[in-house]
């Protein structure tokens, strides 16, 4: 009876395999570079005399949107693995105290943490042991599905602020 199930499943899926499909779009979202930029793209070269200028009518410098990208980020991750996890303060907790970039160490430190951070999130969407759909125990309602789609969202939200700002600052490559 089993062998009846799986191969009626298997042809309603046209022969693939539904769950890794989805996992694969997920990791495609949360890597970028489809429809939006990606982080390393955002982030390349980013002269360290910039990182610390707020452009005309943008709100934000190159480091506290690459901080907040960190500590959201972080913040999601660390929700969706970990009941004891404490998110920090709304919304202050989740942008950095300065708008300078404190120095070149700190910026590479964030944006290795950023990285680190994203690959174990990819680590999480593609476990097989991972249930997508499932309620997260310690949550209200969330799925691990919804924190990856959250934080691919999240992320391509603010990496387009990253790429208006190196426009106004006159740093993108087509600008």
């Amino acid at each position: 009876m089993k062998k009846k199930v799986k191969r009626a499943e298997k042809k309603r899926s046209g022969g693939r395999n539904d769950d890794l499909a989805l996992r694969e779009h997920v990791v495609k979202l949360l890597k970028g570079g489809q429809a939006h930029v990606d982080f390393a793209g955002a982030i390349a070269d980013f002269p360290a005399d910039k990182r610390s200028v707020r452009a005309e009518n943008l709100p934000h410098t190159a480091w506290q949107l690459l901080e907040h990208l960190r500590i959201a980020q972080w913040d999601i991750l660390e929700f969706s693995r970990d009941a004891k996890h404490v998110s920090p303060d709304f919304p202050e907790g989740y942008w950095p105290k300065t708008a300078e970039a404190p120095d070149e160490a700190a910026w590479d430190a964030s944006v290795a943490s950023f990285q680190r951070d994203l690959q174990e999130t990819i680590k999480l969407v593609t476990n097989p042991k991972t249930d997508l759909l499932a309620k997260i125990p310690h949550g209200k309602g969330q799925t691990i599905l919804r924190e990856a789609l959250l934080a691919a969202d999240h992320n391509a939200y603010h990496l387009a602020q990253l790429v208006d700002l190196r426009r106004a600052l006159g740093i993108w490559p087509e600008s």
